[in-house]
This record gives structure tokens, sequence and C-alpha cells, in this order.
């Protein structure tokens, strides 16, 4: 499997738990602020858009992690 999860023949996948972490949160902040939107809530709205760019931010380090591993078993 690739990066994305898709198969690929002879390869394993491996998803740095940062990566898994990241999502996580930026679904969390996006169901946050959608709520915080709908009920009028501008905390719970601003809580949200801060999960969800803390959830990017790790999501980005597990990304970059993966590539550090990929590129190590290249060579």
């Amino acid at each position: 499997m690739n990066r994305w999860g898709t198969l690929c023949p002879g390869k394993e996948f491996i998803m740095d738990k940062d990566r898994m972490a990241g999502s996580a949160k930026q679904a969390k902040g996006s169901v946050k602020e959608m709520a915080g939107k709908i009920l009028g809530d501008n905390k719970l709205k601003a809580e949200g858009a801060a999960d969800k760019l803390a959830g990017k931010a790790q999501n980005a380090a597990g990304s970059v992690k993966d590539a550090v591993r990929d590129a190590a078993k290249k060579h």
C-alpha cells in the first residue's frame, strides 16, 4: 500500500501515529466548528477552528516522519 492506503504490490503500509491523531483532531475540530456555527456559539466555533489547525500541524509532522522513514528504507 502507498501512503494513501491503496494497494501497491510488495509494499507494506505503515502510517505514523501523528498522522492518524492529526486526522482525528481535524475531524473533531470540523464537528465542533460546525456545531458552533449551527448553535451560534462563537467560542465553540473558535475551539473547532483551533483543533483543526492543530490537527493539520500534527498531520504534517507525521507526513515528515513518514517521508524520512521511507527515504531511510531506500538507502
